[in-house]
């Protein structure tokens, strides 16, 4: 997907790869590519959030950096890979979101712990996250390729995008592309 990524922006500049918040954000030393935020050991992928020193929706060097909801929230681009994380996986049947599996610097799920009635912040936080995905998801103008570190969720999701009329198949056989496919996950 990344090599995808980084084909389609020689064009324009204008494709990027984004992630939901399950890995940490350090703050300290983000001025540097070569740590590695986002490991994907079983796939020998690893991929830096975007720096906060420069401007990642523009800089033609950004595109092997991955933004999240916070940096591109807002922002449109022709392509976008999106690297959905284990806070959301497919289970019996069902779309399951786990807010324990987000990172510890993800503030929007900030103080979900606390609430007196464990059943409401569990809706708020699977809100949170859904709405997370669903806006990463619609970031990219002409194109969306989306990759699940859960093995079932791939699986559901490739056979919703079959089930389009807006997806392709890459050579290696597996469902990448969707535009303006937004899947429900309920």
């Amino acid at each position: 997907m990344l090599h995808e990524i980084e084909r389609l922006n020689q064009i324009n500049n204008k494709s990027r790869m984004l992630a939901g918040y399950c890995w940490e954000w350090p703050t300290a030393g983000r001025t540097n590519v070569k740590n590695k935020e986002i490991i994907i050991s079983e796939f020998n992928f690893e991929i830096s959030w975007n720096l906060s020193d420069s401007i990642w929706a523009i800089d033609q060097n950004s595109v092997n950096q991955a933004g999240c909801i916070h940096t591109a929230q807002g922002l449109e681009f022709d392509y976008v890979g999106v690297i959905i994380g284990p806070d959301i996986r497919f289970e019996n049947g069902k779309v399951i979101t786990d807010y324990n599996k987000r990172a510890k610097t993800d503030q929007s799920l900030k103080g979900i712990k606390t609430l007196a009635n464990p059943e409401k912040a569990k809706g708020v936080a699977d809100q949170i996250i859904c709405n997370t995905y669903r806006t990463l998801m619609t970031r990219g103008q002409k194109g969306c390729f989306v990759f699940c570190t859960d093995l079932e969720l791939n699986n559901y999701f490739k056979k919703r995008f079959e089930k389009s009329n807006s997806y392709y198949i890459l050579p290696q056989g597996k469902v990448s592309e969707v535009a303006y496919d937004i899947i429900s996950y309920k």
